[in-house]
């Protein structure tokens, strides 16, 4: 005899939730597309926060995905000085320099400047006002979870100038190998241990990472926990993207062929 109560019920989530699991858009961007009834639920036009399953059939319009190629992603090297995102103390945010003026000469992208692409534009990983290199500036929310997302696995490799302790001699000889090790893995910020990296020195004073997360100050933290201080940070790549031969202070645009 059938018995109701033995079938299985999926789990479900939100909606938004659901799209930007799937790889189609940021939260944001779903609840933008829902609202406009570019997004259908097993053939019904979706509904503001409405539950899904695995088992639901999400169909996208084609007015979204004309609009998400519109959308571009910009990559400047920050200087010194200039905050990541919104203005703080003085400081000056690093969108002001995506002016036409700062665009790098030999940008080969075809794209045009215009005033509407800072329009929400906004950091995918952030990098402290006192270190420079690569910043990821993005409209399109997929190159955002690819990069800043829970889930995201997208390697970030930087160059760090250090010192051990007080001392000015070169760090490489100053510092103990089991320092090295911590670093590699071994460490814990904010109460939870830190995934595996890559580290080793380029020079003697100065060391390269490569990580696979991006907690607040995180290489400044680990140096601190084995009695190193850093005094230049510089990030150079973000999975297959790098900093190149981008001069201080001005951008480019992210070429329709480069992933990140």
């Amino acid at each position: 005899m059938f018995n109701p109560s033995s079938m299985t019920t999926l789990p479900t989530v939100r909606l938004n939730k659901r799209m930007s699991e799937l790889g189609l858009c940021s939260r944001r961007e779903a609840d933008d597309w829902i609202e406009k009834g570019w997004v259908h639920v097993n053939g019904r036009v979706a509904l503001m926060g409405m539950q899904v399953s695995a088992a639901d059939n999400i169909e996208v319009m084609k007015e979204a995905s004309k609009l998400q190629d519109t959308r571009v992603t910009v990559l400047l090297h920050k200087p010194m000085g200039y905050v990541s995102a919104q203005a703080e103390d003085g400081h000056t945010p690093a969108i002001q320099l995506v002016q036409a003026r700062n665009r790098w000469s030999q940008d080969l992208s075809p794209v045009r400047f215009t005033h509407g692409h800072l329009r929400g534009l906004a950091p995918a990983g952030r990098l402290d006002i006192d270190s420079v290199g690569l910043l990821v500036l993005t409209q399109d929310g997929r190159i955002a979870k690819q990069l800043i997302g829970e889930d995201s696995q997208i390697e970030k490799e930087y160059l760090v100038r250090v010192h051990y302790g007080e001392t000015q001699a070169p760090a490489q000889h100053m510092t103990p190998p089991r320092a090295l090790e911590m670093l590699r893995f071994g460490l814990s910020l904010d109460g939870k241990p830190l995934k595996p990296a890559l580290v080793q020195w380029q020079n003697p004073d100065q060391l390269r990472f490569v990580l696979s997360e991006g907690k607040k100050r995180q290489i400044r933290r680990m140096c601190e926990q084995v009695g190193l201080k850093v005094v230049g940070l510089k990030r150079i790549r973000m999975g297959q993207v790098t900093l190149g031969q981008l001069p201080v202070g001005q951008w480019r645009y992210l070429g329709a062929k480069e992933h990140f």
